[in-house]
């Protein structure tokens, strides 16, 4: 016999396989990519663990959830509920292909009061079509008991009844697994860390134009959520989006991430960063240089003057150009700070 585990790479989810291979039974893992969290985790636990791991790309569907999660949100823009079934849906479906009996997830009864009391674990498992194959050992004997357990394949007594918030049981028993490999709870989910979720509303909000084919919809938000990651943020007092690198390594990943038709913008004869502005002006605003408005193109040179090595002297150049072959142009900008402009810093 088979079961399938959601490995996220945390400590719960490496003890739920253990707790499961101790009875015998073969496992298997599944991991999940998006542009909020990836497998890097879950693979090193999985060697650990001597598990085949599987990984399935779920963006397009997380982005959907993120969007308008069925049941809302956690602290920040978390829709962890809509997440644990749209895992568990997909780790049903594996079991076919695998042929796996049932499902095992690393969740504890009450860790997370909102997203994992007993009500909300019972909801997961209906609305992921998986009542009786989802099986939770370290609360399995606070849950309802599940098919492989009913069958006798499992021996419930030999599973746990963890609830609360306490890690001390589990870290007690990585001890007795000797288990070293695993991140700390929510660790790896970019959804839950306040920055990136205020930038993310901050995107959503805003609902930037984007191409009219689902496939280069989906490519091209994508694409902007892989901005939120990386540099400065803010919004020209006419709405458009500039990030500003913090270093030469940002520097690199945002050119790498510039798109046909944004600018950029960098300053001459000081060492400074590379901001780039993504966007449309208002129609009745766009006469500026490059298609940008007036308003823009002061603000991000003045912003990309006040973060490089020029930022003590009374002018600075600023090149800037619309990519991806745009003519080079220059502007002369005072540097100065965002809350002088005027803008908004995300």
């Amino acid at each position: 016999m088979k079961a399938l585990a959601l490995l996220s790479g945390g400590l719960d989810s490496s003890l739920a396989v253990k707790l499961i291979q101790e009875q015998g039974i073969e496992v298997e893992g599944v991991s999940f990519a998006s542009p909020f969290f990836g497998p890097e985790n879950a693979k090193e636990a999985a060697e650990e663990l001597g598990i085949r791991l599987y990984i399935r790309d779920v963006s397009s569907e997380i982005l959907e959830i993120v969007k308008n999660p069925r049941y809302g949100y956690g602290k920040n823009m978390n829709p962890c509920i809509d997440c644990h079934i749209l895992m568990a849906k997909k780790a049903k479906e594996l079991t076919k292909e695998v042929k796996a009996s049932f499902i095992i997830t690393g969740e504890v009864v009450g860790q997370r009061p909102r997203s994992q009391n007993k009500q909300i674990l019972e909801a997961i498992a209906k609305r992921a079509d998986a009542q009786g194959k989802l099986l939770r050992p370290l609360s399995a004997k606070l849950l309802p008991i599940t098919d492989p357990e009913k069958r006798g394949s499992i021996n419930r007594e030999k599973l746990l009844a963890l609830s609360g918030k306490s890690r001390k049981p589990q870290l007690e028993l990585a001890k007795r697994y000797n288990l070293k490999k695993y991140g700390t709870p929510a660790g790896g989910c970019l959804l839950t860390d306040a920055m990136f979720s205020r930038r993310l509303k901050d995107l959503l909000k805003h609902n930037e134009p984007r191409p009219s084919s689902l496939e280069e919809r989906d490519e091209y938000t994508l694409d902007n959520i892989l901005l939120l990651k990386l540099g400065r943020h803010f919004r020209s007092s006419t709405g458009l989006k500039i990030v500003i690198g913090r270093n030469k390594e940002e520097n690199k990943r945002l050119r790498s991430l510039a798109k046909e038709g944004d600018a950029s913008f960098n300053v001459v004869g000081h060492k400074g960063p590379l901001a780039i502005v993504r966007g449309k002006p208002p129609a009745q605003r766009a006469s500026g240089p490059e298609g940008l408005d007036e308003e823009t193109l002061e603000e991000t040179a003045s912003l990309c003057a006040r973060y490089s090595d020029g930022k003590e002297f009374p002018k600075v150049k600023v090149n800037y150009r619309r990519l991806p072959d745009g003519e080079v142009k220059s502007i002369i900008v005072t540097p100065v700070d965002a809350p002088e402009l005027g803008i908004t810093r995300i």
